[in-house]
């Protein structure tokens, strides 16, 4: 018997299991994927809101602002990558003048720090690339951009090395209330727990309803990107929004973490939540309103389009609440943005609910909340001679547009959380993500998961469970 089962393994069931992991109890993480962070975690804008946009009072508004602020500290444990870079919200009129100044009101309201309104000057100043038809905007300095999914690995691989179990290739098809709680069943087995928190994302409604639950229906809503190539990167130094409308906040342009440049989202209802189809229609609809903001992005330069979908629900604000019909369930749900941002906020408020609800855990004499990785392309060229004298696997580089390492690629595959795909390897450490996108080096990263694994080549995947690369054996035994 669990005391606590998590549904899902995006950022916010990381999240929480990273904050259970610090306290005396038995949790279990269920992820319907082969990998954490394979949903909308993965395709996002990678931003943490500074926390302007949120109505004052509601549950967006305060934990988007704890929630970067916890981010700060779990970055720096947990050795993610995040830049405090700010960002900016644009007018190009007096009707977005006066909404610029409502967001600087609700966002003194929801206490971010260091708000301004600047002039049109001052932004063409800051941001010399912007259009000249600017006319004021909101300055948040508080904004960072991060690595949405090595943040959610981050907290994953922690839990699990203080003790949480993962079952990964796990969806939930049955839950059972019985005397002493739940039992959950998955094609990996049936298991039981005291309480059950439901952080299973675009899911969340039919995993409510499992549990004979109701209240609350999720939409997705599909967002459409461009990721350009190194050579934009330097176009914008901030994040570069314009003026929110109904359905988000509009079309950005911002660095990310790995030097690259990311424009988007559309914001389209899909009838699936698997719909991470790109349209001509949606990625001309991005193009057209970031030429609004900055007029010079070459589109020659993209070098990968992306979709993400994202959970909205009825009401405009995070559901986090026990579930009327089924005690102990604790619902979070309509996690849609600023859920990267508030994630270790919405962690906490599931912890207050556990406890309300009878969870009664003792914090852990010995806690492991420290994390390192080799970044190669980060080091100094002392460091890099040093570590390749230590192990010549960092001298044979795999992925000659990042500049990642054997060595890498080896290390992610021995860490708490195994990676067994291509694209897992490219979401721990880089390779493929580069202008090619793994046309060099993605048969030798398929060679060395095949190596470190043991398992032979025709079981390596490419991402998800079925999407196998090779098929058959050829004349020396070896698969094609």
């Amino acid at each position: 018997m669990y005391d606590v089962a998590v549904i899902g393994c995006g950022v916010t069931g990381a999240a929480v299991a990273y904050h259970l992991s610090r306290y005396d109890c038995r949790v279990l993480v269920l992820e319907e994927k082969n990998d954490v962070a394979n949903g909308t975690t993965k395709a996002n804008s990678a931003i943490l809101h500074a926390g302007y946009d949120p109505a004052p009072g509601t549950l967006m508004a305060r934990l988007n602002v704890r929630g970067v602020e916890l981010a700060k500290e779990i970055c720096r444990k947990l050795d993610v990558e995040r830049e405090e870079i700010g960002s900016l919200v644009l007018a190009f009129n007096e009707e977005d003048d006066r909404h610029v100044r409502r967001l600087y009101e609700q966002g003194l309201a929801n206490g971010v720090p260091g708000l301004e309104i600047l002039s049109a000057e001052a932004v063409l100043e800051k941001e010399p690339n912007l259009s000249r038809e600017v006319t004021s905007a909101l300055w948040a300095p508080s904004a960072a951009i991060v690595n949405p999914w090595e943040y959610a690995l981050a907290m994953a691989e922690t839990a699990v090395t203080n003790g949480c179990d993962l079952q990964l290739s796990s969806p939930v098809t049955a839950i059972e209330k019985t005397e002493g709680g739940f039992r959950i069943t998955t094609p990996s087995g049936s298991y039981e727990s005291r309480f059950v928190v439901n952080a299973a994302g675009l899911y969340a409604d039919r995993v409510h309803e499992m549990a004979g639950g109701s209240g609350f229906h999720i939409q997705g809503v599909r967002g459409q990107y461009y990721i350009m190539d190194k050579s934009q990167g330097d176009l914008v130094h901030s994040v570069i929004f314009q003026c929110p409308n109904e359905m988000g906040k509009g079309i950005l342009v911002a660095p990310t973490v790995h030097g690259n440049l990311i424009v988007g989202p559309s914001a389209e209802p899909v009838d699936s939540p698997d719909d991470v189809s790109n349209t001509a229609d949606g990625l001309d609809y991005v193009r057209r309103c970031a030429a609004r903001s900055v007029p010079s992005i070459n589109y020659r330069e993209s070098i990968r389009n992306f979709s993400g979908v994202r959970a909205a629900a009825e009401i405009d604000d995070f559901i986090i609440e026990e579930s009327k019909e089924a005690p102990g369930f604790i619902n979070l749900a309509g996690i849609k943005s600023p859920g990267l941002s508030a994630a270790p906020a919405i962690a906490e408020e599931a912890f207050r609910l556990l406890v309300k609800g009878g969870l009664d855990p003792k914090e852990k004499e010995t806690f492991t909340d420290t994390r390192r990785r080799v970044i190669f392309n980060r080091l100094s060229g002392e460091e890099k001679a040093a570590l390749i004298r230590k192990n010549p696997l960092y001298g044979q580089v795999i992925c000659r547009c990042e500049t990642v390492t054997e060595g890498e690629i080896v290390e992610a595959l021995h860490r708490p959380i195994v990676p067994r795909s291509i694209d897992a390897i490219k979401r721990r450490c880089n390779a493929g993500m580069g202008r090619c996108q793994g046309g060099f080096c993605g048969p030798r990263v398929h060679e060395i998961i095949a190596r470190e694994l043991g398992l032979p080549m025709e079981e390596v995947l490419m991402d998800e469970d079925g999407s196998y690369l090779l098929t058959g054996p050829t004349k020396g035994g070896a698969a094609q």
